[in-house]
């Protein structure tokens, strides 16, 4: 399994390349959402990969970078996790990319871009935008987000239709069963700390105040992707974010909910390569 130290967590990552060996092709970096990790990325990279060299990561808690005992004690703010992603880039060489980030994980890309700007050629961020500050409805969701990550069991894994049953809230087109597993799997084994932490810095008060000036400040191309049934982000909270930057190109992906590049990936993926100008969409 492919680790790599950073801050002194050991990060799990992977290429999807359509050649064994390292080539010329521009590099797509894919960031991953809340409680999940790239695993549901895997698809879109390998759709991709005709065009971009694909690096999947687990971000610090998530997925395979676990954390132990003896992990420094690091913070998990929204812009933490965009310093994470600028050590990895440079333990791994990687001067300029392309982003592809999904919810939480496109927050990250956000403040990522608005601090190393110069090493993104086009950034995609999918399901994203801004939320309008509620302080009961933020302590309820914090409550039960801490209850939900507090209580998780193994066995669940073996629970008839959990699979279904988890991800209902997250789905308006039916995915594939392994993509169901692959995330509630994600979800059980996310460390503690890592899982509830990024509940508490992802929708706080701060990022409602910080995020639309981050929206602003981007000075990359950048596509908005929006699933029209997302109860999760609603749309208007991606085309709001949009609105407020000549940079950024908003689309909105009809019948689709939270994940739209598993929901529909012919739409998502004739989106993401129109808006890149390669592949099919430039044929």
């Amino acid at each position: 399994m492919p680790l790599i130290d950073v801050r002194g967590v050991h990060h799990y990552y992977e290429w999807i390349r359509h050649s064994p060996t390292q080539s010329e092709k521009p590099v797509m970096v894919f960031i991953h959402g809340w409680g999940g990790s790239g695993r549901y990325w895997r698809s879109t990279a390998e759709a991709l990969a005709d065009d971009f060299d694909c690096l999947l990561y687990d971000m610090r808690g998530f997925g395979r970078s676990t954390l132990s005992q003896n992990s420094p004690s690091l913070g998990y703010e929204m812009v933490d996790y965009a310093e994470d992603l600028a050590i990895l880039l440079d333990e791994l060489k990687l001067k300029q990319v392309y982003l592809n980030a999904h919810s939480m994980g496109a927050s990250i890309a956000t403040l990522f871009l608005n601090r190393y700007s110069e090493r993104i050629h086009q950034a995609i961020l999918t399901c994203n935008g801004i939320f309008e500050y509620d302080a009961k409805a933020f302590a309820a969701f914090h409550k039960f987000g801490g209850y939900v990550v507090k209580f998780r069991y193994s066995w669940f894994l073996k629970y008839p239709l959990a699979d279904r049953m988890f991800m209902a809230r997250f789905l308006h087109r039916p995915i594939a069963k392994s993509d169901r597993m692959a995330f509630l799997e994600d979800f059980l084994l996310a460390d503690y700390e890592a899982a509830a932490g990024t509940i508490y810095t992802s929708v706080s008060k701060n990022a409602v105040e910080t995020m639309p000036k981050e929206f602003a400040r981007v000075s990359v191309p950048t596509l908005m992707v929006s699933g029209e049934k997302d109860i999760i982000i609603p749309a208007i909270m991606g085309k709001k974010a949009a609105a407020l930057n000549d940079c950024i190109e908003y689309v909105e992906l009809s019948k689709t909910s939270h994940f739209p590049m598993l929901e529909d990936s012919s739409a998502y993926l004739k989106t993401v390569r129109e808006f890149l100008q390669v592949g099919s969409a430039v044929a």
